[in-house]
């Protein structure tokens, strides 16, 4: 048997799909996260750059955005131990260049922007109270990398008993392997894992739909 066969005779890979409302959330695409020389690479800045459409679908029809940072202070005060074993993350200040959302996906009036610790976007954020106020039951999650702080914000995530779904062509890790290891196990236990064009047709089509 490979490894499809062993998770369908299990009983997982199952859809959860597209809810009422949904709400993106863009998971760390800062440029210390694009940049090859601090903890990114190239397959990030693609990730982030198929997420600029993405985006402009969820602004046109005025759905809530939340956009993280890796932000600690610049005297230490909040180390902690994801820091001490990644001491990269320790540069990532409020004003660190690297710290800076990128580019082509810099938030809008109404978006909040969440600055985190740890790995999760929801770990003592409040996020998960901001969604709930907002009336969304389904979270899209973008961002990098797929591996780490995408997949921790994925569980978390299902575990506030959201509909969540990984946009596979708008996440990004260093390496494909990591990267596509996790979008399998993703979908086969916490979300559903569709392309951008797949999810923009189908919230399209249910928008239509309402």
């Amino acid at each position: 048997m490979n490894k499809y066969d062993i998770y369908r005779h299990q009983g997982l890979g199952g859809r959860s799909g597209i809810g009422n409302k949904c709400a993106l959330v863009l998971v760390d695409f800062v440029n210390g996260f694009v940049d090859f020389d601090q903890l990114g690479g190239p397959h990030i800045e693609a990730a982030a750059n198929q997420t600029v459409a993405l985006l402009a679908h969820f602004r046109q029809h005025q759905l809530p955005v939340v956009h993280t940072r890796v932000v600690f202070e610049a005297d230490g005060a909040n180390t902690n131990i994801f820091a001490l074993r990644v001491p990269p993350l320790q540069k990532l200040t409020e004003h660190a260049p690297g710290s800076q959302i990128v580019p082509q996906l810099q938030p809008a009036p109404g978006e909040w922007v969440i600055r985190k610790q740890s790995a999760s976007a929801f770990f003592e954020t409040g996020l998960a109270g901001w969604l709930l106020q907002r009336g969304v039951d389904t979270a899209v999650i973008t961002g990098c990398t797929t591996s780490g702080c995408v997949r921790a914000s994925v569980v978390d995530a299902m575990q506030h008993n959201l509909r969540t779904l990984v946009i596979s062509d708008c996440v990004g890790d260093r390496a494909m392997e990591p990267h596509e290891a996790n979008l399998f196990d993703m979908q086969q236990k916490y979300a559903d894992v569709m392309s951008r064009d797949e999810f923009i047709t189908q919230h399209q089509a249910l928008v239509a739909r309402s």
